[in-house]
């Protein structure tokens, strides 16, 4: 009897071992399905972003050349309001040679926002071969992406809600409806926490300009997949006064 009574929960105890390790290692190739993203991204399109700058700043500097009355300030100046009106992500004066919008950080974080179909309003394949590539690509990872939530919801589920409720039930004597709202609340509160609020105090300190519902809205529009609703991290202008250059910023949080 006991034997028998023992059977069914070392069965069940080897198909949830196996699940987890399954997940695993779909979790693993995930990762590293993400990560040859990236480094596709930006062996194809740092090259055309180079070769745009360069062009830019040849054009730039035979400009003042054949015109020497015109002064570099007041040109950056002219350009600074054009790039700013048209939103352009590639045309530049003076950038370092390695600091490129298309570097490996860049496009990490163009594979994610794409694969969880947030979208991103200022990462986007200017290249044919990227262009082609981003298709394939997310037919392949939108759906592989889908799934592997699929898997973590079924994993996660019985964790963060019938066990909180069968542990208030059994140790503390609650009944099932009141642990039940209980372990809702709090579900609802670290959620809320840990995706809107905490990331939107994040926010602020990273945008100093922004308030806190400007980041509490970039959060939201971000995951719910609505879009960026015009804001980007890290999308600000800045000028060098000693050159009269403009230069889009590129910031390590655009990975946030």
């Amino acid at each position: 009897m006991r034997g028998g009574g023992l059977q069914p929960n070392l069965v069940s105890s080897l198909g949830l071992f196996c699940q987890v390790n399954a997940f695993a290692c779909l979790l693993l190739c995930y990762l590293l399905f993400i990560l040859l993203g990236a480094v596709v991204f930006t062996a194809v399109e740092r090259p055309l972003e180079k070769q745009l700058r360069a062009e830019m700043e040849d054009v730039h500097g035979s400009f003042l050349q054949e015109n020497p009355c015109v002064q570099p300030g007041r040109l950056s100046q002219l350009l600074e309001k054009a790039l700013a009106a048209h939103q352009n992500d590639v045309a530049v004066l003076k950038v370092e040679a390695e600091d490129t919008r298309y570097d490996f950080t860049s496009s990490l974080y163009f594979v994610i926002v794409t694969l969880t179909t947030m979208g991103s309003d200022s990462y986007t394949p200017k290249s044919d071969e990227a262009k082609l590539f981003c298709i394939f690509y997310c037919a392949l990872g939108i759906p592989l992406t889908l799934f592997l939530l699929t898997l973590l919801s079924d994993l996660l589920l019985p964790v963060v809600t019938h066990a909180p409720v069968h542990h208030l039930h059994t140790y503390w004597g609650w009944s099932y409806s009141r642990a039940a709202m209980l372990n809702a609340a709090l579900l609802s509160v670290l959620v809320l926490s840990l995706l809107f609020l905490l990331p939107a105090l994040l926010v602020c300190l990273l945008e100093p300009d922004w308030s806190f519902l400007d980041a509490l809205f970039f959060c939201f529009v971000i995951l719910s997949t609505v879009g960026q609703g015009g804001n980007s991290l890290g999308r600000t202008w800045d000028v060098i006064e000693n050159y009269g250059q403009l230069y889009s910023s590129p910031r390590l949080y655009r990975a946030f």
